[in-house]
């Protein structure tokens, strides 16, 4: 009788660990740093290093304390106001609409040193060709522009289509 009783209660015991290893939650955190507890395993996506405790394991020490670490951290942040998000939209509006300027000045350039380029190859050809060229002086008179004249010019087409480049 006593034997049966022994072999019952060991039995008893038995069960209750494999009962317990059985039901036994599984904790984790989630991406955004929450505590999810379920009864079947974490999904495969989630890393080792956040499964804190698993079915027939004790939580880890470490993890315990860096969850109660983020836990004391997110209470220490201030949440957000209505002023300080306006704050922020407004900032981010004036970048995006300082962006917007400087690609557009940008591009008014880019379209001006193409006019430009144009212009000086226009003009050189008009100089190779030995087109007779006017200018107007000091007093708004209209004067041919002579060898030396035409040759400084040259130069100084030759030094704007080089920036063209």
């Amino acid at each position: 009788m006593q034997k049966s009783r022994s072999i019952l209660i060991s039995s008893f015991a038995l069960s209750i660990l494999v009962s317990q290893s059985v039901l036994g939650q599984y904790v984790w955190l989630n991406e955004k740093g929450v505590k999810q507890y379920s009864d079947s395993p974490p999904p495969k996506s989630v890393p080792r290093e956040k499964i804190i405790k698993s079915p027939g394991n004790a939580p880890k020490a470490t993890e315990v304390a860096t969850v109660s670490e983020r836990n004391e951290s997110n209470k220490l942040e201030k949440p957000a106001t209505i002023a300080s998000k306006n704050e922020d939209f407004n900032k981010r509006k004036v970048a995006r609409e300082e962006a917007e300027k400087k690609a557009e000045s940008d591009k008014q350039q880019a379209e001006d040193k193409e006019k430009n380029c144009t212009r000086a190859k226009a003009y050189k050809q008009s100089l190779d060709e030995g087109q007779l060229l006017m200018t107007r002086d000091k007093n708004g008179e209209r004067t041919v522009l002579d060898e030396s004249q035409r040759t400084k010019e040259m130069a100084d087409v030759k030094r704007v289509l080089a920036e063209c480049k």
